[in-house]
């Protein structure tokens, strides 16, 4: 971990392209995407439904987070409850472009924007 900067281990690779909570659950999806900057895992945004980035986050004192969309570049530190200056993370930095927004492919509900948080 570099040092002087709690929770972020530019070393960590992303745990995979989509929430690994809502992968494995059969009706699990998400809206964005967010990355543990700490340890790479991918969990959903709190706008999604499971919120499995916080939750994360809680589980584990891992407190800063990394978008992981396309053309985002910032981080958020939760127990600061805001944004921070963050450092470069290793590739990939985004879930690959193809991927839809909400996702994934054939999970998303109709009334999706109505789940929202």
């Amino acid at each position: 971990m570099k040092k002087g900067v709690r929770g972020i281990n530019p070393a960590s690779k992303p745990s995979g392209t989509g929430c690994v909570e809502c992968l494995a659950s059969p009706g699990g999806w998400w809206f964005h995407l967010r990355r543990c900057a700490e340890c790479g895992h991918i969990g959903c945004c709190d706008s999604s439904p499971s919120q499995h980035a916080s939750q994360h986050a809680a589980a584990t004192g891992h407190p800063i987070i990394a978008s992981f969309e396309p053309g985002e570049d910032w981080f958020f530190d939760y127990e600061k409850q805001g944004m921070i200056k963050g450092v470069e993370l290793i590739p990939p930095h985004t879930h690959p472009k193809n991927q839809p927004v909400p996702g994934p492919a054939g999970r998303v509900p109709a009334n999706w924007e109505s789940l929202l948080h």
